[in-house]
């Protein structure tokens, strides 16, 4: 629990007068901290930002877990997609002596100082959704996300098979990537599921690959510089819904019909993007399940009673297309 400190009347109301110069823009504290013994478990949380749908869905599942009524107590940082103010987060969460750290990393690179830090201080660190490349990896105590590999893989297995219920199997199928943010995990592991089932299909010719940054305007500004280059794409496989959203707007615009004229697949499988899939815009979603707040508190749980937690956990996803998106759209929670 969070570490007890005895305050003096005179300390209070110093703190009190000083408060206001301490506020930081983006960080917000689901409830107030008093001076008083408190039996709440207090959880810092460095969240990458809000550049998707998937990631607004995200914060709120933490944002509704990790509430007072559940028995914690949420720092909540949102870094703006700016790895350095996820290294400033960490080190004020060490300041502040918080129970828990969860981290969503940016990037997978350049953890290793910070991580030891918060290792020294004795607060146990759960990674969610993206990894760390570090030396060391008891510098984590778990970590919770997709499995991004298989999404790859399942998006291109997804397009051999709906490619054969049309007739189209025997042709050459030219394919252009829209990438996430390059060196996040999320983006590391759908390439390389993405490429490496692209090899296994010798008729699937990837034209180019180029990030969108997981952003809806950068997939639209992607997409665009792909119809001006090439003018014979068949299928546009992209890392995350909201470039593909940005990606229809741009094929649109060229005057083709998405879905129809040129295949969409998608990762993330948003409620919006089954909304598409009714439509005929997009032909696929691969899901990347975002409500990682309660599988996160339940590892906080068994630290608590001291039992152990797996170091990796994989949460369920499925695969949407034609075929479900109708039927699940009403109860879709994001």
């Amino acid at each position: 629990m969070i570490k007890k400190q005895i305050l003096s009347y005179t300390v209070f109301l110093v703190s009190l007068c000083l408060a206001g110069c301490f506020y930081r823009p983006n960080a917000q504290r689901s409830s107030l901290v008093t001076p008083t013994e408190s039996n709440l478990i207090v959880v810092g949380y460095a969240q990458v930002g809000a550049e998707s749908d998937w990631r607004v869905a995200n914060t709120q599942s933490f944002k509704s877990t990790f509430t007072e009524e559940n028995g914690f107590e949420l720092i909540f940082i949102d870094a703006q997609q700016k790895p350095e103010n996820q290294i400033k987060a960490l080190r004020n969460f060490i300041q502040q002596e918080v129970d828990y750290i969860v981290l969503a990393p940016i990037v997978e690179s350049g953890w290793d100082s910070v991580l030891k830090e918060v290792k020294e201080a004795g607060i146990p660190l759960i990674l969610s959704d993206r990894m760390v490349n570090v030396e060391d990896d008891s510098l984590y105590v778990s970590w919770v996300g997709g499995n991004f590999v298989k999404e790859g893989e399942d998006s291109v297995e997804w397009l051999h098979n709906y490619l054969k219920e049309i007739g189209r199997d025997k042709e050459i199928i030219n394919i252009v990537e829209m990438q996430g943010t390059l060196g996040s995990t999320a983006e590391i592991g759908r390439t390389e599921g993405i490429e490496k089932k692209i090899a296994e299909y010798p008729n699937f010719r990837l034209l180019e690959k180029q990030t969108g940054d997981f952003v809806q305007s950068m997939g639209q500004e992607v997409m665009e510089g792909f119809l001006k280059k090439y003018d014979d794409i068949d299928v546009l496989i992209a890392q995350n819904d909201n470039m593909a959203f940005g990606a229809i707007d741009a094929i649109e615009a060229a005057g083709l019909v998405p879905g129809k004229d040129i295949i969409i697949i998608s990762i993330d499988a948003v409620k919006a993007a089954l909304e598409e899939i009714v439509a005929g815009r997009i032909n696929a979603s691969i899901e990347c399940n975002p409500l990682h707040g309660p599988r996160v508190a339940e590892i906080i749980r068994k630290l608590e009673a001291g039992e152990p937690v797996e170091k990796k956990i994989y949460v369920n996803e499925e695969i949407f297309d034609i075929k479900n998106a109708a039927e699940r759209l009403p109860t879709r929670e994001y």
